[in-house]
């Protein structure tokens, strides 16, 4: 079904019809892989935490450095990495560099609890894939464009 059809709504011009597209998807795609972080107590913005965490693991990174690669830049990231300290899921440590700075790494429990999301999301995205894997990367492609055209 065409997003016209399923929001019963006529576009004014394409550019219009594919922003609504996006959010509709984004919002569906949200839909599917929520439950696998609800069912850990954690949001989506915890795990992209992780994630990055895992990404320099065992580094500890500093939480600037943690903000400039998160998706979702708004969310506290003070309040998050509390949840993962919290639930022995994250650590902090002083910086020996510069005493004033905390840096932040995942636990030995927040790596096994990360990989085992990971891999539950990936199943989930298999789950659900409805695109060939060269429209996924064209898709990705258009998105990026769409992104760097428009950086303020």
């Amino acid at each position: 079904m065409s997003i016209e059809q399923e929001l019963n709504v006529k576009f004014n011009n394409s550019f219009h019809k594919s922003i609504t597209n996006l959010y509709v998807t984004y919002k569906w795609v949200d839909a599917q892989i929520n439950p696998i972080f609800k069912a850990y107590k954690l949001q989506g913005q915890h795990f992209n935490v992780m994630r990055i965490l895992l990404g320099s693991n065992p580094k500890p990174l500093s939480p600037k450095a943690i903000k400039e690669v998160m998706m979702d830049k708004g969310p506290d990231l003070t309040r998050l990495v509390d949840k993962l300290v919290e639930r022995d899921l994250a650590v902090r440590e002083l910086n020996a560099e510069n005493r004033r700075e905390m840096l932040i790494k995942l636990t030995e429990k927040g790596v096994v609890l990360t990989k085992k999301i990971d891999s539950e999301l990936m199943e989930r995205i298999a789950s659900i894939k409805s695109i060939s894997d060269n429209e996924a990367e064209e898709l990705s492609k258009l998105l990026d464009k769409m992104r760097k055209e428009n950086k303020s």
